[in-house]
């Protein structure tokens, strides 16, 4: 989208020598040193989204997951209605699916876009936190969940994702 100039209205923060962790991620390769992400962090893929568990936690309740696009789009400007619509609706299905592992008392979503708005990563995803009255979550600081720790909280969380979105196609038919 341009301005009434004709200038773009953003320009992008990727670095030209990038290596994306999460198209690595999608293309199932976490051998760059640099990746923190894992297989087993995997939630779902499908040709579209990757779902999976965040290498960071906030504060005592971990267990965040976070919904990219298979494709590399680095921020919500580059996303097309209908891969916006397939991230929003993953997001009310992961919602309910986390309410189903781990009966949190709420969820909230929050997405970043340019360094300004605390981007970290130069590919577009979308955080889904469970929620706790105590959590704290935007008073905290961000620090490393061991791998071992976000597979279990990845295979804790698939096992609900699939039955919510069995729920949701089945409803359909």
């Amino acid at each position: 989208m341009r301005d009434a100039a004709g200038l773009p209205l953003w320009r992008s923060h990727e670095p030209d020598d990038y290596v994306c962790p999460f198209c690595r991620l999608a293309a199932g390769d976490v051998s760059d040193p640099q990746n923190r992400c894992e297989l087993s962090d995997l939630v779902y893929q499908d040709e579209d989204l990757l779902v999976f568990i965040a290498a960071d936690g906030f504060g005592p309740h971990a267990g965040h997951a976070m919904i990219t696009p298979v494709a590399h789009r680095e921020a919500l400007y580059d996303l097309d209605d209908d891969l916006l619509t397939k991230i929003t609706l993953m997001s009310r299905d992961l919602a309910l699916a986390i309410r189903l592992a781990w009966s949190p008392e709420g969820t909230s979503v929050r997405q970043h876009n340019e360094p300004a708005g605390n981007q970290h990563v130069w590919h577009y995803h979308l955080h889904v936190f469970p929620r706790y009255s105590d959590d704290m979550l935007y008073r905290q600081l961000r620090s490393p969940l061991e791998v071992a720790r976000r597979a279990a909280y990845a295979q804790q969380l698939r096992a609900a994702l699939l039955q919510v979105l069995s729920r949701r196609h089945s409803a359909a038919d």
